[in-house]
């Protein structure tokens, strides 16, 4: 079987990132950190044209007509475009809420009880199997009160009496949520990978360029070693839609990006800190997204489940000496 990328694949996630490059490049996304994360109502509506909320519904409802493993692609490239805005519930939400899969709508979701994100600016938000739009949407945002965010481009509410018992989404979606979520993780790991093997290979340091140090590249070779297993892992996961694969491929794709992220400032040193750079901003972001959607309790939990349900055993007729396991009997 052959896993590798589809000439059309590739295709789509350079339109993909040829998009983003116009739409919302480095001055653009400043301007969004400058204005408190406040959605581009434009910007999205550019988004729902390209097809990047119906890219899973039918043709015969107005979609693009593709899978998971091609919507993973695309939120990679937002992910590493660190593109604002609850994405991944506007798409999931294309063909249940009027106008999101044209990206008229914008459409957040509560997840436990994490603060929503984009709440203000939202036309409909997803509560477990319910969608509230309209007076009840009105009803909620009044008794939610704004909280400060870590992440400048995600402003957040906190709902009074919401618990960790409601998911973001219900059945389905839920693990579909993380795993989008986890390809965003994968496009923050993969672009602070590329911004730190960049600087290290401009920056110069007693005459040499501070890459040819042996400690830089270590930092350097231990981001693409997180990097390229979460990939492995993502694009497996969207194959096969496995809970379980799904969880883990959470888990590494949020190492990479927290741990990506904080080796990227290290190399880019007193200047990662600042205001001005860029790297700060990927690690904020990767924080919030390893809290949500099967964060790391529940991916681990999950994963650990998983591999129990595999385990022979060892007074079944599956442990060693006591026959052979019946075919399809692998959890």
């Amino acid at each position: 079987m052959d896993f590798q990328l589809s000439d059309d694949q590739r295709a789509l996630r350079s339109g993909m990132r040829d998009l983003l490059d116009a739409v919302f490049d480095r001055d653009r996304m400043r301007a969004a950190v400058e204005r408190g994360g406040t959605l581009d109502r434009s910007l999205w509506r550019e988004l729902g044209a390209a097809g990047f909320f119906a890219l899973r519904l039918p043709e015969e409802a107005g979609g693009v007509g593709l899978g998971l493993p091609e919507a993973v692609l695309l939120f990679e490239e937002a992910g590493r475009a660190l593109l604002p805005g609850p994405l991944v519930a506007t798409h999931l939400a294309a063909g249940l809420v009027k106008g999101a899969a044209e990206g008229e709508a914008v459409v957040t979701a509560v997840d436990g009880d994490l603060p929503v994100a984009h709440l203000a600016e939202a036309d409909a938000v997803l509560v477990g199997a319910d969608a509230l739009a309209g007076e009840p949407l009105r009803a909620f945002v009044a008794a939610a009160r704004p909280v400060r965010s870590m992440d400048p481009l995600t402003p957040l509410h906190r709902v009074a009496g919401r618990t960790a018992a409601t998911e973001a989404y219900s059945g389905a979606l839920h693990y579909e949520g993380a795993l989008l979520t986890a390809a965003e993780q994968l496009g923050s790991a993969a672009r602070t990978t590329e911004t730190a093997v960049q600087h290290a290979g401009d920056r110069e340091q007693f005459g040499s360029p501070i890459g040819s140090f042996q400690a830089v590249k270590h930092l350097c070779a231990d981001m693409l070693a997180r990097t390229e297993p979460a990939r492995a892992a993502v694009y497996a996961a969207a194959v096969t839609g496995d809970p379980v694969e799904i969880a883990a491929a959470k888990l590494l794709a949020d190492e990479a990006a927290v741990r990506n992220a904080r080796d990227c400032l290290q190399i880019h040193g007193g200047m990662g800190f600042t205001w001005e750079a860029d790297v700060h901003l990927h690690l904020k972001r990767a924080w919030l997204r390893s809290a949500a959607r099967l964060g790391g309790a529940a991916a681990e939990e999950l994963l650990a489940a998983g591999l129990g349900a595999a385990r022979p055993d060892p007074g079944s007729s599956a442990a060693p000496g006591r026959g052979a396991p019946e075919a399809g009997g692998g959890g």
